[in-house]
């Protein structure tokens, strides 16, 4: 007999919200099959092979308290904000069948009046006339004996600031993490003025119920309603921290050059897993020792804002007839890395 299991969020974190997932991922009976409705306020999040120096404006995130997350699944770059609905479904092997979750997603849509079809490998689109509109994107993950899909509906979400967020600030920055395909999109409000959140979760879970001809009873969590999910605390942990959403990031090379009124800088930064790996620095300046001292000081150092600008603080103490050459190279460095 089928075992269903319907959960639905009442969290809008998403660190919160992929801990969940993850955490019943890794817990659920291979018999089990679980549907996972959820969604996010302001986040930018990204597949696990990004690099989000490259794919997101990170200055600007940061600017705006925009979170950044990491998902364990592959895929690009997205903008989420509370008028996007997130679905995961999760089977255990040999029944997870990604074909499965995407036709429960399209009869759910035309239930609600909606016709969509897949386009490549994780998109439904709409047809607008001639044009195809893109209106929900999937990415996967999957381990020996289980599997899941996830992934988004644009109901009505604020598509101007995707722009805001998804065009990363132009940066002599090299890496051979995946890059985001922009597409085309379109809120479902367009089609089906009246749709909202709790109209789509509805329609999904009903498709859901149908499909496997079974009904389960929804459990809603929150952060002060957890269901029993061993090593949540942990996962939470991990998933909040900037070593899993910026240091997990691929290998990449970074190369800053700027002129200050006493000589041109260029820095050439090698970063490994988030950490400075390698630093060189080229001047002109007439008095290079502060310089020198920082490439050797850098090495070993989280590439970040912070870390950068307190090393620098470190060398104004050092070599205090240069400080204020230093504090103008410190408002420099951060605000290119950030």
């Amino acid at each position: 007999m089928t075992t269903l299991r319907l959960l639905l969020s009442e969290s809008n974190d998403p660190w919160f919200n992929l801990a969940v997932e993850t955490c019943i991922y890794r817990q659920m009976p291979a018999t089990q099959k679980v549907l996972f409705l959820w969604r996010n306020a302001e986040t930018v999040v990204i597949g696990r092979a990004q690099n989000p120096w490259k794919e997101c404006n990170t200055r600007r995130m940061a600017q705006d308290g925009i979170k950044l997350a990491r998902r364990s699944s592959g895929g690009g770059a997205v903008f989420h904000d509370l008028g996007n609905c997130c679905f995961t479904f999760m089977a255990g092997k040999p029944e997870y069948d990604k074909s499965v979750s995407t036709g429960i997603i399209l009869r759910a849509l035309s239930a609600l009046g909606i016709e969509a079809e897949a386009s490549g490998r994780n998109d439904l689109v709409v047809r607008r006339g001639e044009e195809s509109r893109k209106i929900s994107g999937s990415a996967y993950h999957e381990t020996p004996d289980r599997g899941f899909h996830h992934g988004t509906f644009l109901i009505n979400s604020d598509l101007s600031r995707l722009a805001d967020y998804l065009n990363p600030d132009i940066k002599k920055l090299h890496t051979k993490g995946i890059t985001s395909v922009r597409s085309r999109v379109a809120n479902l409000t367009e089609i089906a003025p009246e749709i909202n959140y709790a109209a789509i979760c509805d329609a999904v879970t009903e498709s859901f119920f149908v499909y496997y001809q079974a009904r389960c009873q929804p459990e809603r969590i929150s952060p002060e309603a957890l269901p029993d999910l061993p090593g949540f605390a942990e996962q939470f942990a991990r998933q909040s921290s900037w070593e899993w959403n910026f240091g997990h990031s691929p290998d990449f090379s970074h190369l800053l050059d700027t002129r200050f009124a006493w000589g041109g800088v260029e820095i050439h930064f090698d970063v490994e897993r988030g950490v400075i790996s390698r630093c060189q620095i080229f001047s002109d300046s007439l008095n290079p020792a502060p310089l020198e001292a920082l490439a050797t000081q850098l090495q070993g150092v989280d590439y970040r804002p912070d870390a950068l600008a307190a090393a620098v603080a470190r060398l104004q103490v050092a070599f205090p007839a240069q400080h204020e050459e230093l504090a103008e190279l410190k408002s420099w460095l951060t605000t290119s890395v950030s």
